[in-house]
């Protein structure tokens, strides 16, 4: 019997039981569904991972430091480490851990300066802000970084340079400080100037000259006016021209309120007053490398090897891509795991239906082979019939799933702040029609078995059967 008649003939078949294959075809679907959705899911991840590297580290850069983790190749290290004056110790969440971190020295960034494969140096200066105010407004508390020439923020208004530094002395303020800078709206603050204040750390000295001064009976009062003097001596005020009011972008990595975006000539000028005569001073967690011809990836590489070995550890854009991809992939086989569950419950119910159908259509069956049908043709007949509700379920499922994206798609895109036009939930016409095949596959493996006793039924007994 020709395949195409086989097919037609199985379409018929199901169409003589409608209600049993809908319900059939519908425990499928629910496989198809949860799978097309996953799919969609990691395929929006992936585009905004890929967005989220792309809007805050330049690919032609290498973060280098002197310390292993700052490669993240692996947990932290738990053993002390040999006592070295470059090492800093960071504080955990909770305070019930640290890590030991040995940082880049001046002779280090001199050394780097020193390869043929390096452009350029750009020092992590790590700027505390005591506190942020202008003329006739109140103190606010709040944090500045160095604008990363990378990193493109979103603006409410204002311009950002085609390339390089913003100019020295300018600032991009987040909108956040609108209201409480007492800007009206975000043109209004463009131009004007705002100041950031820092303070030294408590040092040691300051600390044994109070502790002496105590000892020695001097007037609590005569000590602590020596102790403001000396710490408002130890603070430095700049005053900074707003370039640009920016939004929190959906592709930024700051968390909380927002910080101040500065140029790295005003950064460095801040970090020094805050750590000279400290043992901070001239010392960074790491620094940013910049490779000649860095966007191929070969250069990268070459990069890396040479300077791991002369004591350098790094990360590339292309490893901290690959960690944030980790996540989504695991999240990924977890939402998936449950529906590849869905789907071995629908395959028992493929078969039983089929079972259930054989059954039913034994005189059939017996009538068929009497006829002149090959075993192989019923054979192929009921697995046919289980093709057809895979292929069922799985179009339903999948444009189910479909038009639930399109609709829910808006919602949570402006609920997590994407642009418009950026979607967390990408289907792809491809994924769906080979997810679709894939059913198919799986509802004609299911059918094997109903198939192989319908084949093997004798068509004497068959016919005999009431």
């Amino acid at each position: 019997m020709r395949l195409v008649d086989l097919i037609a003939r199985a379409a018929r078949s199901l169409q003589s039981a409608k209600l049993r294959t809908i319900l059939t075809s519908l425990a499928i679907a629910v496989g198809g569904f949860t799978l097309t959705l996953t799919l969609a899911g990691s395929n929006g991840a992936r585009e905004y991972a890929n967005k989220l590297i792309s809007s805050n580290f330049d690919p032609s850069e290498l973060f280098v430091g002197r310390d292993k983790e700052v490669a993240n190749d692996g947990a932290p290290n738990s053993k002390p480490q040999e006592y070295d004056d470059t090492i800093a110790n960071i504080a955990g969440a909770g305070g019930n851990s640290s890590i030991q971190l040995k940082r880049i020295t001046r002779a280090d960034i001199e050394k780097l300066q020193t390869y043929e494969f390096i452009e350029s140096i750009r020092e992590n200066y790590q700027v505390s802000v005591q506190y942020i105010t202008r003329e006739g407004q109140k103190r606010y508390t709040g944090s500045a970084e160095v604008y990363n020439p990378a990193q493109k923020p979103e603006l409410k208004t204002g311009t950002l340079p085609e390339s390089g530094d913003i100019e020295a002395s300018g600032v991009l303020l987040p909108d956040v400080y609108l209201e409480s800078l007492g800007f009206a709206t975000p043109e209004d603050a463009l131009g004007r100037e705002i100041s950031v204040t820092v303070r030294k750390p408590f040092t040691q000295a300051l600390a044994t000259q109070l502790l002496s001064g105590a000892q020695a009976g001097a007037d609590p009062a005569a000590l602590l006016q020596q102790a403001q003097a000396t710490t408002d001596a130890d603070t430095k005020t700049v005053t900074l021209k707003i370039v640009g009011v920016t939004k929190k972008s959906a592709t930024s990595f700051s968390f909380g309120t927002q910080p101040l975006m500065i140029s790295s000539v005003d950064a460095k000028s801040l970090y020094e007053f805050t750590t000279k005569g400290t043992p901070d001073f001239d010392k960074f967690l790491f620094v940013y490398a910049r490779i000649k011809d860095g966007t191929s990836q070969a250069n990268i590489d070459a990069a890396e090897k040479a300077l791991e070995v002369d004591g350098f550890y790094t990360q590339s854009v292309k490893d901290i891509q690959k960690s944030v991809l980790q996540i989504v992939n695991t999240l990924q086989i977890v939402v998936m795991v449950f529906g590849f569950i869905t789907l071995i419950a629908s395959v028992f119910g493929i078969v039983n239906t089929q079972y259930i159908s054989v059954l039913e259509r034994t005189r059939e069956i017996g009538l068929m082979k009497a006829l002149g049908m090959r075993k192989k043709d019923i054979s192929r007949l009921f697995i046919l019939e289980a093709t057809w509700i895979g292929l069922l379920g799985g179009t339903l499922g999948s444009l189910f799933a479909l038009g639930i994206g399109v609709l829910i798609n808006p919602a949570i895109s402006n609920l997590i702040g994407f642009e418009k036009g950026t979607y967390i939930l990408i289907f792809n016409p491809l994924q769906m029609l080979g997810l679709v095949v894939g059913l198919m596959l799986i509802a004609m493996i299911a059918g094997l078995l109903p198939a192989q006793k319908a084949a093997k039924l004798d068509p004497i007994e068959a016919l005999r059967t009431e």
